[in-house]
């Protein structure tokens, strides 16, 4: 597939069936998640994979998560909670594994590790692997960080739900650009 292809015509997939990705193919999508622009090289992120029972265990701490933030933990809540990793084969968990660096702010280590996860929907749209990207109040707890592992300086930038698109991805909206982009006349 060509690159301004991918590019201008991605789009999330959010019914995903199985088969997910497999060796070949996942070795591609985190190769591409390494090529995002990282000043001072650092590479301020890292991967988990989420699939098969994992996925249920995921669901069962997301659920904890929600018990322990309060409010609103109706039983509608609790199995969107319980049954969200279920809706792909494979859950790629894209953390910002930040440090003090004398050259590159958090803040920039944040977006380079955001890049990376579009580096990693970008690959999986070329292989014709549907994907989407899904976050909520519950993937930036203390209670998710600490139920997946993750230390004090790492940070949840997203979950990517990947599998076979259940239907054929659809159109990609084309934008008006100029409603986007200004000149700064300083």
């Amino acid at each position: 597939m060509e690159a301004l292809d991918v590019l201008l015509n991605r789009v999330s997939v959010p019914r995903l069936i199985e088969p997910g990705p497999n060796a070949e193919q996942r070795e591609i999508l985190f190769s591409a998640a390494l090529r995002a622009p990282d000043h001072g090289v650092i590479r301020p992120y890292r991967f988990l994979t989420v699939e098969g029972e994992a996925r249920n265990r995921m669901g069962e701490l997301l659920v904890q998560a929600l018990i322990e933030k309060g409010g609103d933990a109706d039983a509608k809540a609790l199995d969107k909670a319980r049954n969200g990793p279920l809706r792909a084969p494979l859950v790629v968990v894209v953390i910002a594994s930040l440090t003090d660096h004398f050259k590159v702010p958090k803040n920039e280590q944040v977006i380079t590790a955001g890049c990376a996860a579009h580096g990693i929907l970008l690959a999986a749209y070329a292989l014709g692997i549907g994907g989407v990207w899904r976050s909520g109040d519950l993937s930036y707890t203390r209670h998710v960080a600490k139920g997946l592992g993750l230390t004090d300086n790492e940070e949840v930038v997203g979950f990517l739900y990947l599998g076979t698109p259940q239907n054929p991805p659809r159109e990609a909206q084309k934008p008006d650009v100029s409603e986007f982009v200004s000149a700064w006349q300083g």
